[in-house]
């Protein structure tokens, strides 16, 4: 698993990452969505063409950009309201690397690639559960969970 370095963990994603993901494809409904998220207890899904990640969709996404705009759910494709060309992490990517990513980017999860095709998908969470790195994943939670302004 971990190894432990002179200079601290030095741990990949791959160590971390969950290698099981659920995916769909761009024609796949907002409602299979939901549903396999449900089924999976999981908030976000890499959506693939031919293994490669071209998007991503989450609760979220569901919520802001199908259901408070009416739309209707078991007709409207995920390709609709998935974020494009998302950001990507790799199997060998040392842990710290992702975690500065996610916070720079402000996004909890990271789908990993090899070769261009999906093999795993990391969390904040995943890194937080490791007690060396709980620091940096609250860091990086604490930059994506900055509380807004609701305009109201």
């Amino acid at each position: 698993m971990g190894r432990i370095s002179s200079g601290g963990v030095n741990m990949k994603v791959k160590d971390l990452m969950t290698s099981k993901v659920a995916s769909l494809n761009p024609a796949d409904t907002v409602e299979n969505a939901a549903k396999l998220m449900k089924q999976y207890n999981i908030g976000a899904l890499p959506i693939c063409q031919d293994e490669k990640v071209i998007g991503i969709v989450t609760d979220r996404d569901i919520a802001l950009r199908s259901t408070s705009q009416g739309q209707n759910v078991q007709k409207q494709t995920v390709r609709d309201i998935m974020t494009s060309n998302p950001t990507l992490g790799e199997p060998e990517m040392d842990v710290h690397e992702a975690a500065k990513i996610m916070s720079a980017k402000q996004i909890r999860r990271l789908p990993v690639v090899d070769n261009g095709n999906l093999v795993g998908i990391v969390s904040l969470g995943d890194i937080a559960l490791e007690p060396e790195l709980k620091a940096k994943a609250e860091d990086a939670l604490s930059n994506i969970s900055e509380p807004s302004t609701p305009d109201i």
